[in-house]
């Protein structure tokens, strides 16, 4: 699946990957290839997607996660670095 991670000042993001655990408002939330649409708000902690034998994980707070056609957005009104863990 496609995911796409935005912040207010550029895409974090961009790439394909095996899964996505995202911090919505009310706790996390697991994404994996071909799941049905799906909107939530993003409450605050870590974005982790794993991709190619890695996971990326950044810190986000606000925002929405929204899913369609095996694409994953995650746009958020904050978004901390990143690191990569095998």
């Amino acid at each position: 699946m496609r995911v796409l991670v935005i912040s207010p000042e550029a895409a974090v993001f961009d790439g394909e990957a095996e899964s996505v655990v995202a911090p919505a408002y009310d706790g996390d939330v697991g994404i994996l290839p071909r799941h049905a649409p799906f909107m939530t708000i993003l409450g605050e902690g870590i974005l982790s997607v794993r991709h190619g034998g890695q996971t990326s994980r950044f810190r986000v707070q606000g925002g929405f996660l929204q899913v369609v056609s095996n694409t994953v957005r995650v746009v958020a009104e904050h978004v901390q670095g990143e690191t990569n863990a095998a």
